[in-house]
């Protein structure tokens, strides 16, 4: 007797087979249904009992933390892999649910570096939302081919009472409104080609928790109709369970739209390289990861690190772009710069990580023994490493930490160290001076989850302060020349500073700039800078670019300058790190070096003598030029019904927010609001009071704009009280 295949031989030998491997997750809207529909997926893949997947009450199978469980919302990006077959041949689904709330969207933009194509999911009856226009800009920006999944449709039946036709206006609809966006953000290359259309068999719709699922070709496969579909919630719970799994079983519906329609990692890496990896493609590594190649050089991407409770073990899971893994390798960690070797190589069987003896590029996997951050690259010799993964929003929300016990404190720097590997989105700074913890993250329900962790999971007690907010530096108008002079008085250093054009600083925050300093031959800075139209003479002189701002070296002639450009430059990041007026970071600046006079023996230009003196000239030239504070600014869209909007409106007038537009809707008013984030906090409590519960906000956009004149001198002392400035420093 032949022995039945396990479930795990099966996914080790498909996953050697790279034209049968999808990697894909699942992104959409807080609430539009993500979760149930990994649960179901696996379900019908037999991982788990199919009568309590997608049950909000039993939890859901990929939440692992209780505060998951608690909340009803995915906070981590679980991992899952199963198989599926179509046409006459499996494939292996390795598949990443996503958390939806904004407050998360750090762990999409991850999980999007991992994967080749995503199932977007809409709710049927809210369409397309903030998020789901957020998730789309994740995946467009690594080259991720997005599949349009309307979920919800009972709602539509049940609550909406729509007929077929009115049914099929209002998926046409939303069906538009996702092309238009895809128009909107995606690269010129794949504007037209990523559209989705309901013929073509690249949008589903269907409800992933009671699921059922069609296309219209599986509907023409099956015979059935629109009305067929209306009909559905007139039967009892046991007939329409019986239909839908011998017409619309959800499982096969999507898993043959993913294996169909989105890319393998063959396919998928030879356009997403170009795109996430900035070295030379050209070179033999290069060539490895654009064909994605078994015995070429391996090439790893840590997405996320997972720290085993019980054991403290760390797993870093991530994507396979080349090479082939084996337990006992040694390998080189390009951010960290340091040898590790590689203990043991999993492949996950459902939720559950497995050991094998090697693993095939193009395969989402994880890897013990390799203590790296998320967004590190793995390879067996120093390489250039994969693009910095991006965040869409910055964390501009900070709560001070301290310890009940002071016996608990290295404990404590243990924990926040590990915190912030788990989850790269949360800043943490460590002052070993002043004993103050910072942790800084999106926003106020972000950093309530991970306190509770803190005290729960890792068992320290902890207090937190009240929240604070992150302000940023910057000057508005173009300064004169301003002389540092050095403390030994034989070096002089001329510096000029101005706001940064708007098109740069756009260019450095979609990344097509990457941040560092400038290396001799930089083609692609110099054509970007070209396209925008910065002055050939000017593009010679860039020498950093530094979080948001620039250094120019503009000095003629001068003999020494190559000895002590990377002074210089270590003092203007400093200087951008912690800025003039209250030591706060600096944004969109270029900082211009017109001249210096150096002392001829290197002795007496050392780091005690050029730092301070760079430092001192920046100071002077951004007071020059009209140094003040820009304040984070959030735009947010918000849902109420109608009888509440007097309320709301004085509720934003209140907090010094502005309307940017209200549209009235038979179904309610929506308003989009920009609000600063200093008056938000306890933003949602607030909400819930002024709209007895029913408002739901959700953020668009964030950006720094000039706090007002009235406040700058009260905020500034306040952060120099805090921060314990004296009024020399």
């Amino acid at each position: 007797m032949v022995e039945k295949e396990s479930q795990l031989d099966r996914i080790k030998r498909i996953s050697k087979i790279p034209l049968q491997i999808r990697n894909i997750c699942t992104s959409a809207h807080i609430h539009h249904g993500k979760t149930a529909l990994t649960d179901n997926l696996l379900a019908a893949s037999g991982f788990m009992a199919a009568k309590y997947a997608g049950n909000l009450e039993q939890g859901m199978l990929t939440w692992q933390h209780s505060d998951e469980q608690e909340r009803l919302l995915t906070v981590d990006a679980a991992n899952v892999s199963m198989v599926h077959a179509f046409g006459g041949k499996e494939y292996l689904i390795n598949l990443i649910d996503t958390p939806g709330h904004v407050d998360f969207s750090g762990n999409v933009t991850r999980a999007m570096r991992a994967i080749d194509g995503t199932i977007v999911l809409v709710c049927a009856v809210e369409g397309i939302m903030p998020q789901t226009e957020t998730v789309i800009k994740q995946a467009l920006r690594e080259r991720v081919r997005p599949v349009l999944f309307i979920n919800k449709v009972d709602r539509m039946i049940k609550e909406l009472k729509l007929t077929p036709e009115q049914m099929q206006q209002r998926f046409l609809k939303i069906i538009e409104s996702f092309n238009d966006l895809i128009e909107k953000i995606a690269d010129s290359d794949y504007k037209q080609k990523w559209k989705v259309s309901i013929t073509e068999g690249d949008v589903a719709f269907g409800s992933a928790r009671d699921n059922w699922a069609l296309s219209v070709p599986f509907m023409k496969k099956k015979n059935v109709t629109f009305k067929d579909i209306t009909k559905l919630y007139e039967m009892t719970e046991e007939e329409r369970k019986e239909w839908t799994w011998k017409n619309a079983p959800l499982y096969e519906v999507l898993l043959d739209m993913v294996v169909k329609h989105l890319p393998d990692p063959l396919d998928a890496q030879k356009y997403r390289i170009p795109k996430i990896w900035k070295g030379e493609i050209e070179s033999e590594f290069g060539k490895d990861i654009l064909n994605c190649k078994p015995d070429g050089k391996p090439a790893f991407v840590i997405t996320r690190v997972v720290i085993e409770p019980k054991s403290g073990k760390e797993i870093a899971a991530g994507r396979l772009f080349s090479g082939t893994l084996v337990p006992g390798m040694e390998v080189w960690l390009n951010l960290a710069k340091q040898k590790q070797r590689i203990q043991q190589v999993l492949i996950y069987n459902g939720i559950k990580p497995e050991p094998l003896d090697s693993i095939a590029p193009g395969n989402v996997l994880a890897i013990a023994g390799v203590m790296g951050e998320a967004g590190e690259t793995v390879t067996l010799e120093p390489e250039t490493p994969f693009t910095e993964l991006k965040h869409i929003f910055e964390p501009v929300i900070t709560k001070a930490i301290e310890i009940g016990k002071a016996s608990d404190l290295p404990k404590l720097i243990e924990v926040l160290r590990k915190v912030a590997k788990e989850d790269p989105s949360i800043k943490v700074e460590i002052n070993e001076e002043t004993g103050e913890n910072l942790i800084s993250g999106m926003g106020e329900l972000h950093l309530e989850i991970i306190e509770n962790r803190i005290k729960t999971e890792k068992g320290v007690e902890v207090k937190t302060s009240s929240p604070i907010v992150v302000y940023r530096e910057t000057v508005l108008k173009k300064s004169g020349e301003s002389e540092g002079k050095s403390p030994n008085k034989h070096n002089a250093f001329y510096i000029e500073v101005e706001p940064l054009e708007q098109e740069v600083y756009e260019a450095i925050k979609s990344g097509d700039i990457s941040e560092g300093r400038v290396k001799k031959k930089d083609d692609k800075l110099v054509a970007i800078l070209r396209q925008i139209g910065v002055e050939n003479d000017e593009i010679r002189q860039y020498r950093d670019v530094y979080k948001g701002n620039i250094f120019l070296d503009k000095t003629k002639g001068e003999v020494y300058i190559g000895e002590v450009i990377d002074l210089v430059l270590d003092a203007f990041e400093q200087v951008c790190d912690q800025g003039p007026l209250a030591r706060e970071p600096c944004m969109k600046m270029k900082v211009s070096l017109s001249e210096t006079k150096l002392h001829e023996d290197a002795i007496h230009r050392g780091p005690a003598q050029v730092y301070p003196a760079v430092r001192d000239a920046i100071h002077a030239a951004m007071k020059g030029a009209g140094a003040c504070l820009f304040e984070p600014v959030q735009t947010y869209l918000i849902e109420v019904p109608t009888e509440f909007m007097s309320a709301l409106t004085g509720l934003i007038a209140g907090k010094r927010g502005q309307l940017l537009d209200v549209r009235q809707e038979p179904s309610g008013t929506t308003i989009k609001a920009k609000l600063p984030v200093a008056e938000m906090i306890g933003w949602s409590s607030d909400l819930r009071s002024a709209t007895e519960g029913r408002g739901v906000a959700s953020l668009v956009d964030q950006m720094f704009e000039k706090a007002p004149n009235e406040q700058q001198a009260i905020v500034i002392r306040k952060i120099r009280d805090r921060k314990g400035l004296a009024d020399t420093q």
